[in-house]
């Protein structure tokens, strides 16, 4: 792998960072800066994606864990052991990436979905700088194709559609699971420590199915709202897709570092859809008229029903291929019920096998088994508060969450060789860096 363009300083590629979206092979239609392309497009190498595909997620090591795990002190909230080049709300690690370009399209293994024994293997190539090795030790092909979705307007806006998916283009798109985090949070909520009352805003704020466990029932959530400890569940779900959505930026500030430093054109755009990338990867995909996918009232869809105007909406469930489940989410159909999927996330935790068990010699402590030891599992009075609401929200919205799928994208980042004639002609001289221009003339001269 060349390393040249690696060596970059932090703050040089910060001050350089640019999106350059013209690559070589693209047309612009029209306007000021109608223009067409006199070179073919040349893909990325590689190495190149590998470099991108490390910056994006790559597996550094093991994750410090380096918190307060007293009684009531939440440092439990921990799931993963792993570290990445992003952080993650609670290593859950909740991004997966998917990487598609004219030879076939590919997702990135988080660290979860590698056995425990491959840990070691993994951070010893990111430490010698093997991203190449790396790269194709993570990925499992989904297709031989480039996969995307429509560019029809409905799937993306206008602004994208003359350059998305170019011929020569490497697309990176994160993918959030939503399931994980959820629960652990939940977990967390209705801890003895925290006592969290969740209501349900769109059912006249009621209890979200743990009206059993208020303070006022002899419980231990606080439901007076004069305690300051309700909330609502789009209020907890909002702030739980928000963190969420830190890991994803990530992602994509990573990416366009990466790129940056490699003399690589890219930049993020618009990827969010309901259900347009999921069918193109070939997830598996569930349905619910569209007045229960929008939360509406019962009595709002008989009449939408009679009129013809509650269509069905698809929406991913999981990521299959060759009888092998790649991306499973804690919900049905991949769990009997919402009981059995918490107490599975709860296993993972703190079963024989747990990370905070068994599991723990997969970590950089010192004394892993006599640490673990120490640390405390939720108590049954939290489990069966999650398993509670968790029911509700399934039952009640016909999904969990209840507010979004288990899977959704949002940005996605392109990535290619960039056309120097174009930036020549339209552009002063500082547009394009050395690295760029030393880049592009790599490619052009290796086509």
């Amino acid at each position: 792998m060349f390393l040249d363009p690696l060596k970059a300083t932090l703050f040089e590629v910060l001050l350089r960072r640019r999106s350059r979206r013209v690559g070589l092979g693209m047309r612009i239609p029209a306007g000021p800066f109608e223009y067409t392309s006199p070179h073919k497009p040349v893909p990325l190498t590689e190495d190149e994606e590998a470099a991108l595909a490390f910056a994006a997620c790559g597996i550094t090591g093991y994750a410090l864990a380096d918190l307060s795990y007293g009684p009531g002190q939440g440092g439990s909230m921990l799931v993963g052991r792993l570290g990445r080049t992003v952080a993650s709300p609670d290593a859950v690690n909740a991004v997966s990436v998917v990487v598609s370009n004219d030879r076939g399209t590919w997702l990135l293994k988080r660290p979860q979905d590698f056995a425990p024994g491959e840990f070691g293997e993994l951070v010893r190539l990111a430490q010698q700088g093997a991203l190449t090795d790396l790269y194709r030790r993570s990925r499992i092909q989904l297709s031989d194709r480039r996969t995307a979705p429509s560019l029809e307007p409905g799937y993306n806006f206008s602004i994208n559609r003359w350059s998305l998916y170019a011929p020569g283009t490497t697309y990176f798109l994160p993918i959030i699971e939503t399931t994980t985090l959820t629960i652990n949070a939940i977990l967390e909520l209705f801890s003895e420590a925290m006592g969290i009352f969740l209501r349900d805003e769109r059912a006249w704020f009621r209890p979200a199915g743990i009206g059993r466990f208020a303070r006022s029932k002899g419980g231990h959530l606080h439901d007076d709202p004069r305690d300051l400890r309700t909330a609502t569940i789009q209020m907890a779900e909002t702030a739980l897709l928000e963190s969420m959505a830190t890991e994803h930026g990530m992602v994509l500030q990573n990416l366009g570092l990466m790129a940056e430093a490699l003399g690589l054109g890219g930049f993020p755009n618009f990827a969010r859809h309901e259900f347009s990338w999921f069918q193109a990867l070939g997830f598996r995909m569930g349905s619910m008229p569209a007045t229960r996918y929008g939360g509406a009232p019962w009595f709002l869809s008989v009449p939408a029903r009679w009129l013809g105007k509650n269509p069905s909406v698809p929406f991913p469930l999981g990521l299959e291929k060759d009888s092998q489940i790649l991306l499973k989410p804690f919900c049905p159909p991949y769990y009997k019920s919402m009981e059995e999927a918490v107490r599975a996330f709860v296993e993972i935790k703190f079963g024989v096998n747990g990370a905070y068990r068994g599991g723990a010699q997969q970590s950089s402590w010192r004394n892993p088994d006599a640490s673990a030891a120490k640390i405390p599992a939720p108590n049954d009075a939290a489990v069966q508060a999650a398993i509670s609401y968790c029911d509700y929200i399934f039952r009640r919205y016909g999904r969990f969450p209840a507010y979004t799928a288990p899977f959704r994208t949002i940005i996605g980042f392109q990535v290619c060789h960039v056309d120097l004639d174009f930036y020549d002609r339209f552009y002063a001289p500082d547009a394009l860096p050395a690295a760029v221009r030393a880049c592009t003339e790599r490619a052009l001269r290796g086509s």
